[in-house]
């Protein structure tokens, strides 16, 4: 999927690539498309336990500032998840005639707000759970800076804005609405 994406990859190349034969990708996955859907999300799910695992890192940072760690780590790091983010696209955009992808690229989403809402609700403090709306729409915040980033990257990496930019924007916005 890395050289080819999710869009041109052929069922030859994926047995190609893994050794297997054609019949055992029908057999565990039902389709070329399952296999590869399968392995989008454990692609993303795998980069996303690594920010949570940077996010965390300091436990008694603040929720902004986990937030600024998570960015800047996506920043720097998208260079390295190029092929996945492009691939992430390209299903994207199949997932509109796909109803299985549709639900399966929604669940990875779902998953991943949901992690990102327990990371939040850590900084709430004991009473406060992910289930809670405010963590909840923080992640969604935090998943859709990080999907917008990514997005920007891909089409004109000089121009993405920097976390600190950013991080600085929402400051002043924040201040400014306290007036």
């Amino acid at each position: 999927m890395q050289d080819k994406g999710y869009a041109h990859i052929t069922t030859r190349d994926l047995v190609a690539e893994s050794g297997t034969n054609l019949a055992s990708i029908g057999y565990h996955f039902g389709s070329k498309a399952g296999l590869l859907n399968e392995a989008l999300g454990a692609m993303f799910e795998e980069w996303s336990e690594r920010l949570t695992q940077v996010a965390l890192a300091d436990p008694d940072a603040s929720p902004i500032a986990r937030a600024h760690l998570t960015w800047a780590t996506v920043l720097t790091h998208l260079t390295d998840h190029r092929a996945l983010l492009l691939s992430f696209v390209e299903a994207l955009a199949q997932a509109e005639r796909d109803p299985a992808l549709r639900e399966q690229l929604a669940a990875l989403q779902h998953r991943t707000r949901v992690r990102i809402a327990e990371i939040v609700a850590t900084s709430y403090g004991d009473d406060v759970t992910s289930a809670d709306p405010r963590c909840l729409a923080v992640a969604s915040f935090v998943l859709a800076v990080c999907d917008g980033f990514a997005l920007q990257w891909m089409l004109a990496p000089s121009r993405t804005p920097k976390a600190e930019d950013l991080l600085a924007g929402l400051a002043e916005m924040i201040e400014r609405s306290k007036d």
